[in-house]
């Protein structure tokens, strides 16, 4: 069984676009019927996030931690109890594409690292996302993304699973499995989209990215020098 995990604060007014994506992926025939089950984390949820995973059949775990690495734990746990033998994990406010699946537990490695695509730039001027962009993503990459990796069961055990922080936990969990020599498929495809709001849910995470880099932007772009690429 393929498990994929989602932590949630209060995520009603996206994450039905979610899970309906993840559904898609599901479904995908190069699965050959592979049972997947969605579970996510209701961390200290007030609106109606629950009621809509309910609605679209997704297990949840609630919990109060405001906390991402705690959330993601949870629910990788219960994904483990539930017989899971391979742990994707994305983010309320993504969108992953129907091959999302398919392509992580056939990449030939412990775990996948994959990359994120901004699709809704909202205010963002055109600069920023200039400035994102200018770089072509290639396999080989070292971007980190929770909202865009995937573990065997038996990697994410050895390396000691998520870490209880309230970011960083998806890098933290990688430098876990590089010490214990676990092989890594760092690949340009399959891209998920995100979000490009402003409104983070995890303080220096991707919404907390985007903002320096605007910061960045702002400041060269008077003087018409070159704009600098932040790792991502």
């Amino acid at each position: 069984m393929i498990a994929v995990i989602v932590p949630a604060h209060d995520e009603a007014a996206s994450i039905g676009r979610c899970l309906a994506a993840i559904s898609l992926a599901a479904a995908h025939p190069g699965l050959r019927g592979e049972a997947v089950q969605v579970v996510v984390a209701l961390d200290n949820c007030s609106d109606a996030t629950g009621s809509v995973c309910s609605l679209q059949g997704a297990s949840t775990v609630t919990l109060n931690a405001r906390c991402v690495g705690i959330a993601r734990a949870a629910a990788a746990d219960h994904a483990l109890a539930l017989g899971a033998r391979w742990i994707a994990s994305t983010d309320a406010d993504t969108v992953v594409p129907a091959d999302w699946l398919c392509r992580q537990v056939e990449c030939g490695a412990d775990a996948f690292c994959g990359v994120v695509e901004v699709v809704d730039w909202l205010d963002y001027p055109q600069a920023v996302r200039d400035a994102f962009t200018r770089k072509p993503v290639t396999d080989g990459h070292r971007h980190i993304h929770g909202a865009n990796m995937g573990i065997s069961a038996s990697a994410y055990l050895a390396a000691g699973g998520f870490s209880a922080v309230v970011t960083g936990e998806d890098v933290a969990l990688v430098h876990a499995l590089e010490q214990t020599h676990a092989s890594i498929a760092w690949l340009a495809q399959p891209a998920v989209a995100t979000s490009a709001r402003r409104t983070a849910r995890a303080p220096h995470g991707f919404s907390g990215f985007l903002r320096a880099l605007e910061r960045e932007v702002l400041d060269v772009a008077p003087a018409l020098s070159p704009v600098p690429v932040l790792q991502r």
